[in-house]
């Protein structure tokens, strides 16, 4: 084989798996960059702490997986990928999100569990990305989310557990398409009678409710027909006119979970 035809092979590799490598510097990943053919860049339990611009280039990159490295930042460019559509970065160390994060042309997987991610991590463009079909924030820092999230109209799936939530917006019950609710591990006590539009209780749905401090109508229907019940409590007179008094009182605010033990919250360790 020529020089030419080898140099050829080399920049014509699809997909890269470079897993569990203890890559530190991703520039040094061989088959990246300059890699036109490039789609599918896997860089998964590895040591990166940071994203260089210049992944802006591979424009033909549809997959990006950095599942559980210590990455504090990433960079603006990254939204800018023409054809991405699945891109993971849970249980990395994030604590915002950059500029124009939600500008993303065709993504619809987004993963950012197990962060240290909350509503002021967030760019005001972030629940624009109509593309999206799943959303995952569960183990982040959340208390609240904005009422934009009625932007992700094609939105399936959606999950928030183990965050610190104290409200969700009632603006949620608009999303129609959604077929998965995870609310479960946050400091909720009431749910907006608005979310009782969505068809979440079928064989075909997915509910998750438990382990939040429930207003007692509420612990009531879970503890006796499980997310059923509580699905058809919200959508009664009853509890609609209860939901609109509960909103004016003053309910003692539930107290968060100690999180300092978390991973992602763990000083990274310089290495030579």
């Amino acid at each position: 084989m020529t020089e030419m035809g080898r140099e050829k092979k080399q920049e014509d590799i699809p997909e890269v798996d470079y897993v569990d490598r203890n890559v530190v510097n991703i520039r040094s990943v061989p088959h990246v960059w300059d890699n036109q053919a490039l789609t599918r860049l896997s860089l998964s339990h590895n040591k990166l702490t940071d994203i260089p611009p210049e992944i802006a280039d591979l424009v033909n990159l549809e997959v990006l997986t950095l599942w559980n490295n210590q990455i504090t930042e990433l960079p603006t460019s990254i939204s800018t990928l023409p054809r991405l559509k699945i891109f993971n970065v849970g249980m990395n160390r994030l604590t915002v999100l950059p500029r124009g994060f939600g500008s993303f042309p065709s993504l619809e997987i987004l993963d950012l569990t197990y962060n240290n991610l909350s509503e002021k991590s967030l760019p005001g463009n972030f629940f624009f990305i109509s593309t999206l079909r799943a959303l995952y924030l569960g183990d982040n820092d959340f208390e609240m989310l904005p009422g934009d999230v009625r932007n992700l109209t094609n939105l399936q799936i959606l999950v928030l557990r183990d965050n610190d939530l104290l409200v969700v917006p009632r603006e949620l019950g608009e999303l129609v398409k959604l077929k998965e609710l995870h609310l479960q591990g946050n400091r909720l006590t009431t749910l907006p009678p608005e979310l009782g539009a969505l068809e979440l209780t079928s064989m075909k749905s997915v509910l998750r409710l438990q382990h939040n401090p429930w207003v007692p109508g509420i612990q009531e229907q879970l503890d006796e027909r499980g997310c059923i019940g509580v699905w058809e409590f919200i959508r009664t007179e009853n509890y609609k006119y209860f939901y609109g008094r509960q909103e004016v009182s003053n309910t003692p605010v539930p107290p968060k979970r100690n999180k300092d033990r978390k991973v992602s919250r763990q000083t990274t360790k310089q290495t030579c």
